[in-house]
C-alpha cells in the first residue's frame, strides 16, 4: 500500500513549506487501492491530499526519485482538487508537460521537479476526469532532454477524494 512506501516526513516537505512540527500533525484518513488520503494542518487551516505513486516510469532517467502525484484541498485557502506532481527526474527548464485520463490532456506548467495545472480553472474538470478514468498518463521531458511518460492507476482514486472532501 502507497502508505507502507511514503514517508510522511518526505512527502510533507514535498508538498508543503511549512514549520518543523508539520509532519508530525499529519493523519492518515485512509488507503484506498492505488491510492491514499492524508490531512494535516499547516498553520493557517486544515489541508487534506490524496496521493498516488505511479505504477510505470518509462524509461525511468538517470538518477529517478519515487513520484508522486497529489490531489489537495487547502480549506483555509478555499482551494480544492488542486493537482500537482512531483515527478522524481528534473524537467527541462521552460517545458510544459500533458496529464491525459482517457480522452481529456491538460497541459501542466513544470519547475524543477514538480508540475501543476497550466490553467487552474481546470482543476474540477481534471479532478473529475480523474474520478472517472482508470489511468493517468503524464508525458514530460528530463532536464537532459528525454522523453518520460509516467502512468499512474486510479483504482481508489475516487474514495480517496470523497475523503478529503469529507475532512477539508
Amino acid at each position: 500500500m502507497l502508505r507502507n512506501t511514503l514517508q510522511i516526513g518526505l512527502l510533507a516537505s514535498a508538498l508543503f513549506v511549512a514549520s518543523p512540527g508539520f509532519a508530525q500533525t499529519v493523519q492518515v484518513l485512509g488507503d484506498y487501492r492505488d491510492w491514499s488520503a492524508y490531512s494535516a494542518n499547516d498553520g493557517s487551516g486544515p489541508v487534506c491530499f490524496a496521493a498516488s505513486k505511479p505504477k510505470t516510469t518509462e524509461p525511468e532517467p538517470d538518477g529517478y526519485a519515487q513520484a508522486y502525484v497529489y490531489i489537495t484541498n487547502r480549506a483555509g485557502q478555499g482551494t480544492r482538487h488542486e493537482f500537482n506532481l512531483i515527478a522524481g527526474y528534473q524537467f527541462a527548464p521552460d517545458s510544459t508537460a500533458t496529464a491525459t485520463v482517457g480522452s481529456n490532456s491538460f497541459d501542466l506548467y513544470t519547475q524543477a521537479d514538480g508540475a501543476w495545472l497550466m490553467d487552474i480553472g481546470q482543476a474540477e474538470n481534471f479532478a473529475g476526469s480523474i474520478r472517472a478514468g482508470s489511468s493517468l498518463v503524464i508525458e514530460g521531458s528530463t532536464d537532459a532532454g528525454i522523453r518520460v511518460v509516467q502512468t499512474f492507476s486510479l483504482s481508489g482514486a475516487t474514495a480517496a477524494q470523497h475523503a478529503i472532501d469529507g475532512a477539508c
